[in-house]
């Protein structure tokens, strides 16, 4: 799963940017990072179940950074084409 993810033609990374994607009706795959603030997660995950795709957890921001191929922490990421 996580290889999908860094394999992934286009990707968005961060919050804002996986809202935006979702909202647009371009994530195939929404990824959230286990350890995030649920303030900052719960309208990716809200937005999720109302265009009815199911968010993949992954276990920490690091990880999910890494998976990214940035060197931050990243609480969402979307894959937007594979």
């Amino acid at each position: 799963m996580e290889d999908q993810l860094s394999k992934a033609r286009r990707k968005v990374v961060g919050t804002k940017e996986t809202i935006k994607a979702l909202e647009k009706g371009e994530a195939l795959r929404v990824y959230i990072a286990g350890d995030a603030e649920e303030k900052v997660i719960r309208p990716v995950v809200s937005l999720c179940e109302a265009k009815n795709i199911e968010p993949h957890y992954v276990e920490t921001m690091t990880e999910l950074g890494k998976m990214c191929g940035i060197k931050v922490k990243a609480a969402t990421a979307a894959i937007t084409e594979t």
